[in-house]
This record gives C-alpha cells, sequence and structure tokens, in this order.
C-alpha cells in the first residue's frame, strides 16, 4: 500500500514537472504557442524532466506524508527546484540542446514547478484536515481568548475536527501580539475588550485558551464573560496537552475548579521517591474524597504494596476496580475495617508493616455532627486516631501523617473540637516516652476541598439544575477552597518533610464569599440572580462565619516548601489527653450535650462559642451530669491500643 502511494506520488511530481515546462512556455508566449516553439518544448523534456526527478529523490521529497505536510516539507521542495533550475540551464549548454529555449522560460518553470507541488501537497492536507468543510457547513462566531501556544493549537484543531466553530479574532493583554495573525486569525486587542469585539462581531461563545495563566487571570476573565452573558469554554490544561491525555479541542464548559483552583503544587519528587517508592504505604479512609486521591497520587510514586482501609464496601470496591483499570501494574490490599477497632487495626499493622501511614478516616459533616452524633464524631475522630496511631507506632511506621481540619483551631462546634483532640493524641504520642519514639507523627491541617463529598459546591450545582433557589447561610459566610489534588499533593509533602509532632499548615490562598461563590456559579450557567435566586437560611449548629488556618494564641514558622507552614501550637497536656481517652473509650452511650460539656472542659481556651467568646471551662464542668462518671475507664498506659470495647456500625468518612 505504502509503495503504491509513493508510486503514485512520484507519477504526480513527473507530471508537475512536464505541466510546469510547458506552463512556462505558454505564458512565455502569452497564452498562444507557435507551433515551432511547441516542438521545442516538447523535445526539451527529455532533458528537463528525468534531470527533476532524479534531484527530487535526492532531496528527500518522498521521505515526507502528504498528510502532514509542513514548512520542512516547502523547504525540501524549494531546495530541489532551485538546484533543478540551475542544473536544467548547464545541462542544456553543456549538452548543445539544439531546441530554442527562452531565458524567462528558465525563470517560470520553477516558479510555476514550486507553486504546483508545494500547492497540492499542503490543499491535501487541508482536505484531510476538513478546512474546506466550514465553507459548506455552518459555523459559529467564537472569540479566542489568550494567543499564544495553546491558541495556536486550538487553531489547528478546530480547522482539522470541523467544530462548527469559525474563530473570529483573538484577544490578548501582551500589547506587542496586537495586530499579529496566528494561523490567519487576528490579534484583535486586550481581553478587557472582550464586551465591544463580542458585539461587533455577534459572539455568544468565548474559549479560555490561558492553560498556563494564573488562576486569578482566568477567574477575573471568566467572571468577566459571565457578566456579559457569554457562553464560556475552556481547553483543558497545559500538562494534560503535554502529558497527550486530551486533545486541545476537548473543549468543554468552565467549571468552578477551573476558577477556584490554585496554581500547580511543586513537589520534591526526590524526597518522595525515597519516602514512597518500594515501600508498603497504606491509607485508612481511602474511599473518601481525600484518603481516594491520596492513594491516586501515592500510585504515581510507585510503591511496593498500597493498603486501602475503609469501612464502607461500596466505596472500597470503588476503589478497587479503579485501580484495576487505572494502575493495574500497581500491588493493592483493599481492607475492610473500622478504625476504632483496636484487634482489627493491629491484625493489619502486622500482617503488612507499612512504611508511612497517612491517617484520612474521620466523620466531618458539621451539622450532622453537632446534633444527635456528638458522641460518634468524638470516638471516631479521637479514639480512632488514637487506635490507629498506637498500633503504628508499635509496628514501627516510620511517619504517620493525620488529616486535620482548619475547624480544629478555635472550634464552635464539635466535629472542630474532635479534630483538634486528635491532633493532641498525636503531639502526645509523639512526646511520650521523652520523645525517643521512631514513628514520625504528623498533623496536616486545610480547609474546603473543591467537590468532596458534603462540600457546598455538589449542592449549588443541583439547586441550580433545579432552577433554585440556591440556599447559603449567611450573606457574610466565608470559607478557604483549594483543590482536592493539590491539597492531596501538599499532604504528602507535609509528611515528607515532617520530623515528628509538627502541626503542618497549608496555604489556603484567600478565603472565598460563599454567597459571592453562589453568583459565580448561577452566571456561568448563562443565567441571572432574577431567574435563579438566592435564599439565605441562617447558620447551622456549629457553623463559623468564618474559618481560621491558625490558632489566635498561635504562630507559624517557615518551611522550605512556599505552600506550608507550621504551627507553634500549645503544649499539650499530657494528663488531659489520658483522661479524655479513659472516659472516651469507657463510655458507649452519652449525651450530646455532655460531649459538648467535656469538650469544653478538657479544651479551655480552645473551645469557643458561637459569639466567638471562650467558654468557662469550670461552668462547662459543672454542667456535666454528676451521675456521668469514669469510673470504668480503661487505662491507657499500655503501649498498645486496647481502646476498642466500642465500636461503630457507621463508615468512618475521609
Amino acid at each position: 500500500m505504502l509503495i503504491s502511494r509513493s508510486v503514485l506520488v512520484i507519477l504526480h511530481d513527473l507530471a508537475a514537472s512536464v505541466a510546469a515546462w510547458m506552463g512556462a512556455y505558454w505564458l512565455r508566449f502569452n497564452l498562444s504557442l507557435p507551433s515551432e516553439y511547441l516542438a521545442a518544448a516538447l523535445s526539451t523534456l527529455i532533458w528537463v524532466v528525468p534531470l527533476q526527478a532524479a534531484l527530487f529523490w535526492y532531496f528527500g521529497l518522498y521521505r515526507g506524508i502528504w498528510r502532514f505536510a509542513s514548512l520542512p516539507d516547502l523547504k525540501r521542495i524549494l531546495r530541489a527546484v532551485g538546484v533543478a533550475a540551475v542544473l536544467t540551464a548547464l545541462a542544456l549548454i553543456l549538452f548543445r540542446v539544439e531546441a530554442v529555449v527562452p531565458r524567462s522560460v528558465l525563470i517560470l518553470d520553477p516558479l510555476l514547478l514550486v507553486l504546483i507541488m508545494g500547492g497540492s501537497r499542503f490543499a491535501y492536507r487541508a482536505w484531510k484536515d476538513h478546512r474546506f468543510a466550514g465553507l459548506l457547513v455552518e459555523t459559529k462566531p467564537v472569540l479566542i481568548l489568550g494567543a499564544g501556544s495553546a491558541a495556536d493549537f486550538l487553531l489547528r484543531e478546530l480547522h482539522r475536527t470541523s467544530s462548527g466553530y469559525q474563530p473570529v479574532g483573538l484577544l490578548d493583554d501582551a500589547p506587542d501580539k496586537k495586530g499579529r495573525l496566528i494561523q490567519g486569525i487576528p490579534v484583535l486587542g486586550a481581553t478587557s475588550e472582550v464586551k465591544h469585539w463580542a458585539e461587533k462581531n455577534a459572539v455568544r461563545d468565548v474559549i479560555l485558551a490561558l492553560p498556563s495563566a494564573a488562576h486569578a487571570v482566568r477567574t477575573q476573565v471568566a467572571d468577566q464573560c459571565a457578566r456579559l452573558g457569554l457562553n464560556i469554554l475552556t481547553v483543558p490544561s497545559m500538562d494534560d496537552l503535554m502529558q497527550g491525555r486530551v486533545s486541545v479541542a476537548a473543549l468543554r464548559k468552565v467549571e468552578l475548579d477551573d476558577l477556584l483552583g490554585r496554581d500547580p503544587v511543586k513537589l520534591d519528587s526526590q524526597g518522595l521517591h525515597e519516602l514512597l517508592t518500594d515501600k508498603v504505604v497504606m491509607v485508612t479512609g481511602a474511599g473518601g474524597s481525600i484518603g481516594s486521591e491520596l492513594c491516586r497520587q501515592l500510585a504515581h510514586f510507585k510503591p511496593r504494596l498500597l493498603v486501602l482501609l475503609e469501612q464502607g464496601e461500596f466505596a472500597l470496591y470503588g476503589m478497587e476496580q479503579e485501580f484495576a483499570k487505572s494502575c493495574p501494574a500497581q500491588t493493592l490490599v483493599c481492607v475492610m475495617g473500622d478504625v476504632k477497632d483496636a484487634a482489627r487495626i493491629n491484625q493489619v499493622m502486622r500482617d503488612y508493616r507499612p512504611d508511612v501511614v497517612f491517617h484520612a478516616a474521620a466523620y466531618k459533616h458539621v451539622p450532622l455532627m453537632e446534633q444527635v452524633n456528638a458522641l460518634q464524631a468524638v470516638k471516631n475522630n479521637v479514639l480512632g486516631t488514637w487506635v490507629v496511631a498506637s498500633a503504628a507506632r508499635d509496628a514501627g511506621v516510620g511517619r504517620f501523617v493525620m488529616i486535620s481540619t482548619d475547624k480544629a483551631v478555635n472550634p464552635t462546634n464539635v466535629m472542630g473540637a474532635s479534630k483538634r483532640l486528635a491532633e493532641m493524641v498525636c503531639q502526645f504520642l509523639q512526646r511520650e516516652e521523652g520523645g525517643d519514639v521512631n514513628t514520625r507523627f504528623v498533623s496536616v491541617r486545610f480547609g474546603n476541598v473543591l467537590g468532596s463529598s458534603g462540600s457546598v459546591i455538589p449542592k449549588f450545582q443541583k439547586q441550580i439544575e433545579a432552577g433554585g433557589p440556591v440556599t447559603v447561610t449567611h450573606p457574610d459566610i466565608t470559607r478557604f477552597f483549594m483543590s482536592i489534588p493539590e491539597a492531596a499533593q501538599l499532604v504528602l509533602q507535609a509528611g515528607l518533610m515532617g520530623q515528628g509532632g509538627e502541626i503542618f499548615v497549608l496555604d489556603m490562598g484567600e478565603s472565598v464569599k460563599i454567597a459571592d461563590l453562589a453568583r459565580l456559579m448561577i452566571r456561568l450557567t448563562g443565567k441571572n440572580e432574577d431567574e435563579i435566586r438566592i435564599e439565605f437560611t441562617g447558620l447551622r449548629p456549629g457553623e463559623k462565619l468564618y474559618e481560621e488556618v491558625l490558632a489566635d494564641a498561635e504562630t507559624t514558622l517557615p518551611t522550605p516548601h512556599p505552600k506550608l507552614r507550621v504551627a507553634s501550637a500549645r503544649q499539650v497536656d499530657e494528663d488531659l489527653v489520658r483522661t479524655f481517652l479513659d472516659w472516651i473509650s469507657a463510655n458507649s452511650v452519652a449525651s450530646d450535650a455532655e460531649v459538648r460539656a467535656r469538650l469544653l472542659a478538657w479544651l479551655p481556651g480552645e473551645y469557643w462559642s458561637e459569639a466567638g467568646q471562650a467558654v468557662d471551662s469550670g461552668a462547662a464542668v459543672a454542667a456535666i451530669d454528676s451521675n456521668t462518671t469514669s469510673s470504668n475507664s480503661v487505662s491507657i498506659e499500655s503501649r498498645s491500643p486496647t481502646l476498642s470495647s466500642t465500636t461503630s456500625s457507621t463508615a468512618p468518612l475521609a
């Protein structure tokens, strides 16, 4: 098949050689060729055609593929034709060919030859790329925001794939690009002029071709377009494009991740390879939002064995199926287990001897944990952390990384207070026996992640799809946001950097007002607040107006990584930790009020009221039912975690 195609190409070029030579005579005599010159033209073909054919072969014109004809192919044609023009004249002189060859023919022939040979090749590529289809198919005008390499790739793909879009111009903030052409499309002006150019060209669609731009720039541009009622599409990230995972023409609507995400995380890849590659790594809560993403990120570093611990059967099954498809080479163990079940956790630690443990299992939904489920929140988040961390210490695990939350800072709810106590458990274990502990215990705090289970984003999306209203608890409530992959990557980096006992704080950037977030999501759907209204419902139990990253009495120290800082937390009261663990292990039933009173008593100066005022710990102790005692408490002096007498049938979420 290839041979037959090469023969066709050679025959085409031979025909082009004949056509160009005869055409040069024809043009020389103003389209009326005298008979005597016709004879001369025909007689000289025996010299011209073989010579040119030999040079075409010599210069490699038949090594290229017409389907991908490009500038290098044109350069080869120019070189071959240029040399052929010179040698043709010399051959006619040296061999004293008697036919009359006008000098203008020697000039016109190479010009026509380049035009025929180059034109046919590029016309074939244009046809294969469907560039002629736009002349027959109705297309929509579109503006492209960005005039860099992504825009160049995009224009090529739009022409090639018959996307239905007809680019009418590009907008870019670089002043030196204005008036320039990319793939024949002009750069009209700056992105701030999108309203003017959209109205002038009757454009309703814009494409963001800014995959490498800072998220703040993309957010500003997208918000401007959304306010104008334009339909906003975007190209994939440059990382996806360079890795070949998607085509630049894989256009999709702008999503919130594109706007609220941040710049890529730079990881210490060499250090993480030393920590994780060919090691046994365990993740608790592996089926949750953060836990599952940690597993995906860990797979990049090729651990010898990845142990996934999860209480929820369906979540664990989903991870097993995902890895079977996306990472079939990764050795995986899917373990069903409750983090409060010490016997099960110890068995898993003994059987697989992990080098690193990432503890992501937690109950995290604030309103659900505040009422009815307060005791379960404390047991799962604090007792579960104690059980897993103690088992990790006894099994000689090198690093234990606990996922904490910004809600642990000056907590106003049970969930936040329980995660602060979990941090204290890790600090307590690090300091036990004078600090002579082989395991390095590290905690990592961060805020909300986009798209996680329980996140406000999916809730807003469903409300918008239903036509509203979009419910926001308070006009001034704010939250920090980051993407799940970024959070997972920074957790890995913190695990690498931790020396033991630290609480790492992730750089969450600027907080986002939830009401503004809702308005942006409404605009991105092409709607406005008149069509989908926002309804304020009031703060929920335990909910703050704003989240903090560090407690007021804490300070931070910088680390070598720009997105990680270390909190200098208050010194842990070891007796408090022991007392609390004794109480929680001995009480299988306790009212929400009693749990909150205990937290108020045991976190003096840290567990705050919703009004932002510190609660008197003495009054909190007095509020505890006098009938509630810890006389049946189980001692935690033993180095092995024997606190599993209470278990829960509810799955710990990550």
